[in-house]
C-alpha cells in the first residue's frame, strides 16, 4: 500500500482527501500546518505528497523548498487557492512535480497522481546497450534509477533524474528550455522555461564538482543545455 502524505489546513479539504485516497488503496497521514508536515516528510518516508500552498506556520513553498534541500525526493502535487502564475511558477521552482488549482475534481487529482507516479516508477526509455551510463566518475542506472558519484549514491528528485538521464543518453545534443518542458513534464508548461533553468541548477549542484565550470551538464549558449560528449 502506498503511502501518502497530505498537508492541508482546510480541514474539510484534507477529509476530503483522506477519504477519497482511501477509497484508492492509499494510506494517508494528515498534517494540517507547514511545520509539522515538512517533519512528518523529513522523518518518514512517503510515496507521495500532497502540499497546500497557504499554509500556517510555513508556506508550501518552503514546505517543498526544505523537502528537496534536505534531498527528500518524494514526488510532490501543490495545491493553491489562486490562479496567478507566478504560484505555478514558482511551485515548480521550489521543485514540485505538478500544481493543481482549488476548487478542483478528485479524478483530476487521482489522474494527476497517478502520471506522476507513472513517471516515477517507470524506467526510462534509453538503448538497451547503455543500461547503466558511466561518464567520469558519475554512473547511471536507469532501470534501478541509482545515480552514483564516485561511490556516493545521490538523492535525486524525479524531474531530476528524468533531466539527467535525458541529457546524458543523448550526449552532445543541445535541448531548448521548451524541448526540456515537453519531454521531461509532458504538460503544457509553456512561458515556464526559466523553471528549466532551476531544476538544472539543482541537479548541478548535485553532479558536478564545480558549478560554475561544469563537467557534464552543459549551456549552449543562447540555446539551451547539453550533456558532455563522452564515448
Amino acid at each position: 500500500m502506498k503511502k501518502v502524505l497530505v498537508i492541508e489546513d482546510d480541514r474539510d479539504i484534507s477529509k476530503l482527501l483522506q477519504v477519497h485516497l482511501s477509497d484508492l488503496n492509499f494510506e494517508v497521514t494528515p498534517a494540517y500546518d507547514g511545520k509539522s508536515g515538512l517533519l512528518a516528510g523529513l522523518n518518514e518516508r512517503f510515496d507521495f505528497i500532497i502540499l497546500d500552498i497557504m499554509l500556517p506556520e510555513m508556506d508550501g513553498f518552503d514546505v517543498c523548498r526544505q523537502l528537496r534541500i534536505e534531498k527528500v525526493d518524494t514526488p510532490i502535487l501543490m495545491l493553491t487557492s489562486k490562479s496567478e502564475e507566478i504560484d505555478k511558477v514558482v511551485g515548480l521552482e521550489t521543485g514540485a512535480d505538478d500544481y493543481m488549482t482549488k476548487p478542483f475534481s478528485p479524478r483530476e487529482l487521482e489522474a494527476r497522481m497517478k502520471a506522476i507516479l507513472r513517471r516515477t516508477e517507470a524506467a526510462p526509455k534509453v538503448p538497451s546497450k547503455a543500461q547503466t551510463l558511466q561518464i567520469g566518475n558519475l554512473t547511471i542506472d536507469p532501470t534501478k534509477r541509482v545515480v552514483k558519484k564516485g561511490d556516493i549514491v545521490l538523492s535525486l528528485t524525479p524531474k531530476e533524474f528524468e533531466l539527467l538521464v535525458l541529457l546524458a543518453t543523448n550526449p552532445g545534443k543541445t535541448y531548448s528550455r521548451m524541448d526540456l518542458l515537453n519531454e521531461v513534464w509532458n504538460y503544457d508548461f509553456d512561458g515556464y522555461e526559466h523553471t528549466v533553468n532551476s531544476h538544472i541548477n539543482r541537479l548541478r549542484g548535485k553532479v558536478e564538482d564545480d558549478m560554475n565550470n561544469p563537467s557534464y551538464i552543459l549551456t549552449t549558449w543562447g540555446v539551451g543545455y547539453r550533456f558532455c560528449e563522452y564515448e
